[in-house]
C-alpha cells in the first residue's frame, strides 16, 4: 500500500481536526467506522487514521477483550511493523493489563499460531508494563519462538528482552544465559543491550522504539 507522503505531525493533526467531535452510540457503531476507514484505505496515513480512532477518548470504554477480534484482524490484514507495533503495544497489551484472565490465553494462543504477526503481538503485548510484566506469559510467548528465523520475531524477542533489562537487568542475563545457545545472535544483541548502557550509566527511558524497517541483520 502506497503512502500519500504526509508526515506524522500533520497527519496526526489531521485526525485530531476530523475525529474532534466524533461520538458513536454503542461499542458496535465504533468498531464499523474503524472498519470502514481500515477496508477502505487506499494509503497507508489512511490506515494510522484508523489507529488514532482506537485511541480516541471515546474508545476508551471499548477498550476490552470484545475489541480483540478487531485488533486481530487489522494485525493480519496491516501485517508490518508500523501497523502491528502501535497496536501490539498500545491496544493489545492494555486490554492484556486490565483482563489478564481472558487475555493470557490468548497471548498464548497467538504465539504458536500460524500467523508471524500475531506471535510478534504476544511478545511485545508487554513491553510497557515494566514492574507489572509477568515473565511467566513474556517467556511463554518467547519459546515457541526462539528458534525462528524470522527477523521480526527474533527481533521482537530482543527488544522485549532489551526493554525488560531497565528493571531486571540481572534477570535478562540470566535469561539470555540460559537459552543462548536457542537465541538468535540478533536476539542476543538487542536484549543485552540495555545491560550495556545501564553499565555506562546512561539514562532510563519509558519504552524503547525499536528500528524494524531496517530488516537486515
Amino acid at each position: 500500500m502506497p503512502y500519500h507522503g504526509v508526515s506524522a505531525v500533520p497527519a496526526k493533526a489531521v485526525f485530531k481536526s476530523t475525529f474532534a467531535d466524533v461520538r458513536f452510540r454503542d461499542r458496535a457503531e465504533w468498531e464499523r467506522c474503524v472498519r470502514d476507514i481500515w477496508e477502505g484505505a487506499t494509503h497507508r496515513e489512511e490506515r494510522y487514521g484508523a489507529l488514532a480512532l482506537t485511541d480516541h477518548k471515546v474508545a476508551k470504554p471499548y477498550q476490552t477483550p470484545a475489541s480483540i477480534v478487531l485488533y486481530e484482524d487489522m494485525i493480519v490484514s496491516g501485517a508490518w511493523w508500523d501497523y502491528v507495533d502501535t497496536i501490539a503495544i498500545h491496544r493489545v497489551g492494555p486490554i492484556l493489563l486490565a483482563y489478564p484472565d481472558e487475555m493470557k490465553p490468548i497471548m498464548r494462543e497467538w504465539s504458536t499460531c500460524d500467523n508471524m504477526w500475531k506471535r510478534r503481538t504476544s511478545i511485545l503485548s508487554q513491553v510497557s508494563f515494566k514492574d507489572r510484566i509477568d515473565l511467566d506469559l513474556l517467556y511463554a510467548c518467547i519459546e515457541p519462538n526462539i528458534s525462528s528465523t524470522e527477523f521480526f520475531l527474533r527481533k521482537a524477542i530482543g527488544w522485549a528482552l532489551r526493554q525488560h533489562a531497565w528493571r531486571d537487568p540481572d534477570e535478562v542475563v540470566r535469561y539470555v544465559t540460559a537459552n543462548e545457545d536457542r537465541l538468535s545472535g540478533l536476539s542476543l544483541r538487542e536484549a543485552l543491550k540495555n545491560v550495556s548502557k545501564m553499565a555506562k550509566g546512561k539514562p532510563k527511558r519509558v519504552v524503547d522504539k525499536d528500528d524494524d524497517d531496517d530488516n537486515e541483520e
